[in-house]
């Protein structure tokens, strides 16, 4: 018993010596899904505390995410996150995708799926009440139509 659990002190040591990169990408305001829509600040606040460290290049990594192998699952997280949506280059997607990324928002928040439980582990002001979902919500539902109008 005493050898394993050398092995795995000495493999947890050595884990560390392969860090993630922390390194956000430049952000453009002018590119900002908050900035482009005009976004007002107490809605601003809601996405940015809950959606931003995983769908925009300004994540705020925590301090455990500097521990192997927790930061390799929350950096392969993160990725995913920007993979699927990234706030930070919203004014580079065609509206119709645009519209797209809206709509799935609304579908996240209504099926309670966004932001993950295990996000608030961490980060505790980045949970919202049911009303702030609501708020939310329309939101989102507010700016797709807006953008299907200016579509036409």
């Amino acid at each position: 018993m005493k050898k394993i659990l050398v092995v795995l002190l000495v493999a947890f040591i050595m884990i560390q010596f392969f860090p993630i990169d922390k390194t956000n990408k430049p952000v453009n305001p002018g590119m900002d899904f908050l900035k482009i829509k005009k976004t007002s600040p107490e809605i601003s606040k809601l996405i940015s505390n809950s959606c931003y460290d995983c769908h925009s290049d300004e994540t705020k990594y925590p301090w455990y995410s500097s521990i192997a192998p927790v930061s390799w699952w929350l950096k392969n997280h993160v990725d995913e996150g920007r993979k699927h949506l990234n706030f930070s280059i919203f004014a580079t997607y065609e509206p119709k995708r645009q519209i797209h990324k809206m709509e799935e928002c609304v579908e996240m928040l209504e099926k309670h799926e966004m932001p993950l439980e295990s996000y608030y582990l961490g980060h505790q002001d980045a949970k919202i009440t049911d009303a702030e979902r609501q708020e939310l919500i329309q939101y989102f539902k507010k700016e797709i139509e807006e953008t299907k109008i200016k579509m036409k």
